[in-house]
């Protein structure tokens, strides 16, 4: 029988009462997972709340840096009020490029219109020329103060 519980490292011998493990290492022999002492639980807890803490603050910094280089080429909205004169692009526009040589030195702007309409703060009407065969409503990429 003395030699079944030698076969086990963490059973008690019988005349020492001391395990084989305990004998050879000088330890006990840990098996599973057992809590240890509360403190260090509580240091673990504080860990995490600082661990925490750092994180939000991390968190914070870089959405205002991706804030800043998300809005770093954008340029302030111009206001525009009926009545105004503007120049419309012509960038998309094929009635006055008739000769495609010439693209390149037509200008990039035509003419001043009035504003006769704010329809939104994108997009506003203009009294446009009867001969242009283009809709009155122009969003405001297309056009330029005067």
């Amino acid at each position: 029988m003395v030699t079944v519980e030698f076969a086990f490292n963490n059973k008690i011998y019988i005349v020492t009462k001391l395990s084989p493990f305990k004998i050879n290492y000088e330890r006990k022999l840990r098996m599973g997972f057992k809590m240890s002492k509360k403190r260090k639980q509580v240091k673990a807890k504080k860990f995490v709340k600082k661990i925490k803490k750092i994180y939000k603050k991390a968190k914070a910094i870089f959405k205002k840096l991706q804030k800043k280089y998300a809005n770093r080429n954008e340029k302030e909205a111009v206001k525009y009020k009926v009545g105004d004169k503007v120049l419309l692009s012509i960038q998309n526009l094929i009635w006055q490029m008739r000769n495609r040589k010439m693209k390149k030195l037509t200008e990039k702007f035509v003419r001043p219109y009035k504003i006769k309409k704010i329809i939104s703060e994108n997009v506003v009407k203009l009294e446009l020329l009867t001969l242009m065969k283009i809709h009155l409503v122009v969003n405001v990429s297309k056009i330029a103060i005067y």
